[in-house]
């Protein structure tokens, strides 16, 4: 396993300088966010020049690109998708393995969020890059047993763990273990035990960071452990201990 770092842990940056303080927190993997409504890379920019894209990210990017965290906002699903191909290419040239999208809203009907992911899949296969969706609260994979089911349904899908979610989302007080074996990339930061604690000082949640571990190694799991503490204004500590913090620990562990 290895520890990467969201650039979203410092997303109120510029996307080089987050980028030059990731370096110096010796990290060796970057986990891009590539939000539409974010000050990072957007989807839109990607579709207008992949390569010039993927040219500024060789240059302002030494370190390894290891994941790209995907949020587009299109209202024609066809616009949408010419974006997400245009992320999947910068994938494949940057050779990003996986990327990461939100699963459809939690009120959208199963088999119509069956055909539209799996119209997805198809588009990051064409490219060599695997698809994953987050198990995020308000989506279809806010709940261990539809997130399961999602990928059971949708060959070549997979997920991308965030345990904040299942901790103090819809899913509170279940286990999640059976999520495991789908699991491609896991994002990690300490959460208490309320929803308003989605994010707090690591070491005073209730996120067991080991046993989150030690369920991956059974199922051979040798891809990433992502450090994603979002830089928020109502954060009440300073980003980069806390960040440096997670990543020691995590470093630790594997």
């Amino acid at each position: 396993m290895f520890v990467a770092c969201s650039t979203l842990c410092f997303g109120k940056h510029p996307l080089d300088e987050a980028l030059r303080t990731i370096g110096d927190l010796r990290f060796s993997k970057i986990d891009l966010a590539i939000h539409e409504n974010g000050h990072h890379l957007k989807p839109s920019q990607v579709a207008e020049d992949v390569h010039k894209v993927a040219q500024h990210l060789k240059t302002a990017c030494p370190l390894g690109l290891a994941a790209f965290h995907v949020s587009i906002h299109a209202e024609q699903q066809e616009e949408h998708d010419r974006q997400l191909r245009a992320v999947c290419k910068l994938a494949r040239i940057s050779t990003v393995p996986i990327i990461c999208v939100s699963a459809p809203p939690a009120t959208q009907e199963l088999a119509q969020a069956v055909e539209r992911l799996g119209d997805q899949v198809k588009i990051a296969d064409s490219e060599g890059v695997i698809l994953t969706i987050e198990t995020k609260i308000g989506t279809l994979a806010e709940t261990p047993e539809v997130a399961i089911e999602l990928c059971r349904k949708i060959p070549g899908l997979g997920l991308t763990l965030d345990p904040s979610d299942y901790l103090v989302g819809p899913a509170r007080g279940q286990p999640f273990d059976d999520v495991f074996p789908y699991v491609k990339h896991v994002r990690l930061r300490d959460t208490g035990a309320t929803p308003n604690e989605f994010q707090v000082r690591v070491g005073q949640g209730q996120v067991d960071h080991g046993r989150i571990i030690n369920q991956l190694e059974r199922q051979r799991y040798d891809r990433l452990l992502t450090v994603d503490i979002h830089d928020q204004p109502e954060n009440s500590f300073p980003m980069e201990p806390e960040v440096r913090k997670l990543k020691y620990l995590l470093e630790s562990l594997v």
